[in-house]
């Protein structure tokens, strides 16, 4: 045989390298979330450098969507409208409207709560209060500080159907007075009276606002700022406390609310409206 009839045939076989599997989509999902990522941080920087009302309409959008899809005239960009509103509207704004717009800060719900405190550690240092303890009560709400002062059937704060206090009580509306004379929120006092029917020209109206007008009237000279009392209200058995039992002594109390800020200033406009003509 010849030299080339003994050549060994050799087969080459190549062999082709796979990727690592299948990766899946997993990559898309983290470049997704980086992409959102840094829209959200160039919006924040964008909203970092604008104006301060500018800044105030995007919360005010966030926190009530529906009363900013009103047409307005100006716009925070160029061709656009605006949630704001301008100066003349949100000077006849109802004072209702207004409370939406804001809220109590932290620093000003941590006052008011010392506030209580305080008016709770000289409490505790009277000994009247002891007797007058359940007839007490000192609570946030959604305005601000209510303190509650509750009668009972012989008389706790206030003679039997009369506005005059009783002398050994009155201490402790002084005690409030000189408290709530340190801070400079607004104050509300109301009077309220049980269903009982009264007789003569002094209806529960008459007795609810007089007898908050008679805690007004020791409050001004114990201690609060002659402007610090915003309004004086009496509602007769129209709120009763107890509301299965309109005639429970209970539902006699006078409360004095310390306003938040934000509530106070709704008292501070006055809401005008169109004037309606008048047939002669």
């Amino acid at each position: 045989m010849s030299e080339e009839q003994l050549q060994p045939i050799i087969i080459r076989k190549k062999k082709h390298r796979r990727h690592g599997g299948h990766h899946g989509g997993a990559w898309k999902v983290a470049l997704a979330d980086f992409m959102t990522a840094m829209m959200a941080f160039f919006l924040v920087m964008w909203l970092v450098g604008q104006k301060p009302e500018v800044r105030q309409a995007v919360a005010g959008y966030f926190r009530d969507p529906g009363r900013f899809n009103q047409k307005v005239e100006a716009g925070m960009l160029k061709g656009s409208s605006s949630p704001m509103k301008t100066k003349a509207s949100s000077q006849r704004a109802a004072p209702k409207e207004r409370e939406k717009s804001g809220g109590p800060t932290k620093a000003e719900k941590e006052k008011l709560t010392l506030t209580a405190k305080n008016i709770l550690n000289e409490f505790e240092k009277q000994e009247v209060f002891n007797k007058l303890k359940k007839n007490i009560s000192i609570s946030l709400t959604s305005d601000g500080l209510r303190i509650t002062l509750n009668e009972s059937d012989d008389g706790a704060f206030f003679e039997p159907g009369s506005d005059k206090l009783l002398k050994s009580s009155a201490i402790l509306l002084m005690i409030i007075a000189h408290e709530l004379g340190k801070i400079t929120n607004k104050l509300v006092i109301e009077g309220h009276t049980d269903a009982s029917s009264t007789e003569g020209d002094f209806t529960n109206w008459e007795l609810s606002a007089a007898r908050a007008n008679s805690a007004r009237r020791l409050m001004d000279v114990s201690g609060l700022d002659k402007e610090q009392v915003n309004e004086v209200r009496g509602f007769a058995s129209r709120m009763p406390m107890i509301m299965d039992d309109p005639s429970d002594p209970r539902n006699r109390r006078i409360s004095i609310v310390v306003l938040y800020q934000h509530v106070a200033s709704g008292y501070d406009h006055m809401e005008i409206g169109e004037e309606v003509a008048l047939n002669n």
